[in-house]
């Protein structure tokens, strides 16, 4: 009974050990769309700091005359933030499946928000270098 005993004691001990890596896990996901976010906000607001630049500096134009207008920048950074938004929810999602995957021995990996980020992180990427190429 005493071997039974440890033996259950051991699993609980493993699992908990599981348990919180699956919890940094998901913490690094959520910094990771925390970090996503922010970035998009930064892209978002970058035209508005040009314009504002353009008119500190003295820099007249027909520009400066007409309403602000955000462009690409606009755009960008509302996907990102949105896909920092999705990530953050994909993860909980993902979280409370492996946590009772954990607690039936039924452990599976899956690649679904691996392959979201990359593939959207290359696309941002993709887009950037373009747009900047433009601006030349």
């Amino acid at each position: 009974m005493t071997e039974t005993a440890e033996n259950i004691e051991s699993v609980k001990v493993r699992n908990r050990r599981v348990h919180m890596a699956n919890e940094r896990t998901f913490l690094a996901w959520i910094r990771t769309s925390i970090g996503i976010m922010a970035f998009g906000f930064v892209v978002e607001k970058f035209a508005l700091f040009i314009k504002q630049m353009s008119l500190v500096l003295g820099k007249p134009n027909i520009e400066n005359a007409l309403p602000p207008s955000h462009g690409y920048s606009a755009m960008v950074g509302i996907f990102l933030v949105g896909l920092g938004t999705l990530m953050g929810l994909l993860a909980l999602f993902r979280y409370k499946k492996v946590e009772k995957q954990i607690d039936k021995d039924t452990y599976e990996p899956s690649s679904v928000l691996v392959m979201l980020l990359t593939f959207s992180i290359i696309a941002v990427g993709i887009f950037l270098v373009v747009y900047l190429i433009h601006s030349i």
